[in-house]
């Protein structure tokens, strides 16, 4: 405001003026006729088409919306400078596509002593002690220097453009894919040895031509309902319902009910779980309960199991060699039932306590009777049951020095006393 103020009125008024040439000028009636005919000469080719500041041809087939730039830009002619994603000068900041995300730590780093401000843990200097992931060590590397880890990996602020920012394949590892080939090698040296063993027990029938058939042989026999198989364009179209059943979606209409997925068409909860129905009462009990049931747990179970023996160094595959693989596990299972049981035993020789854990007889578990028992609310017998005797505090049926009745069993006046020899005094001896 003060700069304003302190110009004089002539430099206001052309400054004005100059700001009214600048605007952009009311077209009239006669001028959007003549820019509309323009525009249709250039889409026929009649007309040139319009250049931009760089002197390059604009199709004049772009839309309006298009090629018209905002007000904010101050654009004089015909441009597309706004729909251009970055500057010349920015792109060359830009990360190339070739750039990728590196994982995993840096084996460069490796080294046999510790560096000052590295983890005193496990002697990266990556990160500090409070942040390390390794198992805690009874004596640091600080302190040994033995079995330094290496540096992680950390990522350089990378600038990636629209197409690095879209490449699926960043980061991959092509070293992976080493293990799918050597798994694929070793089903089809399976296969190999069981053909070259068919051929030579004679069995020629079923043997080269079983091995040789295609996967895909097996689309055109397939015949559940909501499929639809060509043969001659191999497509298959699944998860389909007949027109007759009743939609998944509709068996219940509660929104908090099992959520339904309307891209797959699934339902992988149960739709009555909490109408008090059970699963074995309904006709559809959720895409869970068909794919738990069976022999699939089982098969989870062994491919878990095969797993962990690949990691503990054990050469197995349960695709591969399914026996092996069974029989490993029965001799795991088996051998880990020793174990548990010799420990048991062990425990209970040196501690004792076995006749706790012997069961009783089933006659006394399952014991039953029809007499009648009726109790209060104080958990007092009503009636069902005789009486209860009322014991006493003091010792019951206890004769002493010869006597041939209890304590308390005479009484005269006011002291206690033996009602066989009328005795008032209890350690007195009896004499009939």
């Amino acid at each position: 405001m003060s700069n304003t103020s302190s110009l004089p009125v002539s430099l206001l008024i052309a400054s004005k003026s100059q700001d009214k040439v600048n605007e952009p000028q009311r077209k009239t009636r006669e001028d959007w006729r003549k820019a509309k005919e323009l525009d249709e000469a250039r889409k026929a080719g009649s007309a040139p088409a319009a250049v931009d500041e760089e002197g390059k041809d604009i199709n004049p087939h772009i839309p309006q919306y298009i090629s018209s730039a905002p007000w904010y830009y101050n654009t004089v002619g015909p441009t597309l400078k706004h729909q251009r994603p970055q500057e010349h000068d920015k792109r060359k900041l830009m990360t190339k596509v070739g750039k990728k995300f590196q994982q995993g730590v840096n084996l460069d780093s490796l080294t046999t002593k510790f560096r000052r401000g590295a983890c005193e843990n496990c002697g990266a200097v990556t990160h500090r002690k409070n942040n390390c992931l390794e198992r805690p060590r009874k004596v640091l590397a600080k302190f040994t220097a033995a079995e330094i880890a290496p540096d992680e990996f950390i990522q350089p602020e990378l600038k990636l453009d629209f197409d690095g920012k879209h490449d699926r394949w960043n980061g991959y590892d092509p070293t992976e894919h080493l293990g799918i080939i050597e798994e694929f090698e070793k089903v089809e040296d399976t296969k190999r040895q069981l053909k070259a063993k068919r051929l030579n027990t004679g069995d020629k029938d079923g043997g080269e031509e079983e091995m040789d058939i295609d996967e895909d042989k097996y689309v055109d026999e397939i015949d559940m309902p909501g499929t639809k198989v060509d043969s001659k364009q191999r497509i298959t179209v699944r998860n389909l319902r007949i027109r007759e059943d009743t939609a998944k979606y509709l068996r219940n209409l509660d929104s908090n009910s099992a959520y339904y997925d309307p891209k797959t068409r699934s339902m992988r909860k149960n739709p009555y779980k909490d109408t008090g129905k059970e699963a074995e009462q309904v006709a559809y009990a959720g895409e869970n309960i068909i794919r738990f049931s069976g022999d699939t747990s089982k098969h989870a179970q062994a491919q878990l199991f095969a797993w962990e023996a690949q990691h503990a160094g054990v050469d197995v595959h349960l695709l591969a060699e399914p026996t092996k693989a069974e029989k490993l596990k029965v001799a795991c299972v088996g051998k880990k039932e020793e174990i548990k049981s010799s420990i048991q035993e062990s425990i209970l020789e040196r501690y004792g306590g076995k006749e706790h854990l012997e069961i009783p007889p089933i006659a006394l578990l399952l014991a039953q009777t029809e007499k009648y028992v009726e109790y209060s609310r104080a958990g007092k017998i009503i009636k069902g049951a005789e009486k209860p005797v009322v014991s006493s505090r003091y010792e019951e049926d206890v004769y002493i020095n010869n006597h041939q009745s209890v304590w308390g069993s005479y009484w005269i006046d006011d002291p206690w006393g033996f009602q066989c020899c009328y005795s008032v005094m209890k350690n007195s001896y009896c004499t009939g």
